[in-house]
């Protein structure tokens, strides 16, 4: 690998670095409850971000580039939608205080960049080595869409069942109650796990089965290293602020769910057919953005028209995940 072909990951992971550096050290280095102001604030500078770096693609690796990076950030930030719905659930049933709910997100984004940076190395030298492995990816995305269809409600992952969790508590105790914004603390002399860990853990076990179902779907509009793996981490740069800007708008957006699963079963559809048709990735992007579109405006039109529905199934919602008891350390 030449000095050409390194400085631009180099200067991407540098910037990375920098960007959660300042929001961790700099923007909220005391714990306290983000407001929807400062959220869109950091919104804006990442996608602001994205833009800039994309516009940056086409001018130095050409359009058709500048257009697969594009449409590769729009899935990935359409589809990192249905995260920040579980991280709703998973404050609201496990009680996360609001001021330590960033906190469990910073290190949630941390984990999650080093799990997509291995799964798309390992997903790319898969279809380089063995092209048949795209279309299991195609029918896996298929598959995926038509479980959001059928899918009645979103599950909330569960401490007793949750492999990540049980392991974890096999060599630390979980302390009773949440000990400010700390995810280990020692008491008596031995060394302990607070509720705030258990919930990053299930975090990123979540974010673990998204990113199999998200990883694939770029790779339908091109299997370049470089473009996969920027447009992926931009879009979860953004996940966390993203989360503090829809968390109170989450269930006006009834239709968004089926809207993802058109998007997945397009995705898969044009992987399976990669060899027969070729879709222009100007096409790709607006397929995508389209109906993105048409669900968001359903969602709307369907909460102006029934606002007592939204909120008897926000109140449904409540019910069926209610604040989750931490469970006693098993001796």
């Amino acid at each position: 690998m030449d000095i050409g072909s390194v400085w631009p990951w180099a200067a991407f992971l540098l910037f990375v670095a920098t960007m959660l550096v300042v929001d961790l050290k700099v923007l909220h280095r005391d714990a306290h409850e983000v407001s929807r102001r400062e959220a869109l604030i950091w919104t804006g500078i990442v996608v602001t971000s994205a833009i800039i770096f994309n516009i940056g693609v086409f001018v130095f690796r050409g359009t058709d580039d500048g257009i697969a990076w594009a449409t590769g950030y729009v899935i990935e930030q359409s589809l990192s939608v249905d995260n920040v719905f579980v991280f709703l659930l998973l404050f609201s049933s496990f009680a996360v205080p609001a001021a330590y709910q960033h906190r469990v997100l910073f290190w949630g984004i941390i984990g999650a960049l080093i799990m997509r940076g291995i799964l798309i190395a390992f997903a790319g030298v898969l279809i380089n080595t063995l092209h048949w492995v795209i279309y299991i990816f195609g029918a896996f995305l298929i598959y995926t869409g038509f479980r959001f269809l059928t899918e009645k409600e979103t599950h909330v992952p569960s401490i007793e069942t949750n492999r990540m969790v049980r392991l974890a508590r096999r060599f630390f105790p979980v302390t009773e109650t949440y000990e400010g914004q700390n995810l280990f603390v020692r008491k008596a002399g031995v060394l302990m796990m607070t509720p705030l860990m258990v919930v990053l853990i299930l975090i990123e076990s979540t974010d673990l089965v998204f990113a199999v179902d998200s990883i694939p779907a770029i790779y339908a509009v091109t299997n370049d290293p470089f473009i996969v793996f920027t447009s992926n981490i931009f879009a979860i740069l953004g996940l966390r602020s993203l989360y503090f800007v829809m968390s109170g708008y989450l269930a006006n957006l009834r239709y968004l769910k089926q809207g993802l699963a058109v998007i997945l079963a397009f995705v898969g559809s044009k992987m399976i057919l990669s060899d027969v048709i070729h879709v222009h990735p100007l096409v790709s992007l607006a397929v995508i953005v389209s109906i993105l579109a048409i669900a968001t405006l359903a969602s709307i039109m369907y909460a102006r028209r029934n606002p007592t529905a939204l909120q008897m199934e926000t109140e449904m919602e409540q019910k069926v995940h209610p604040p989750h008891p931490f469970p006693q350390n098993q001796a």
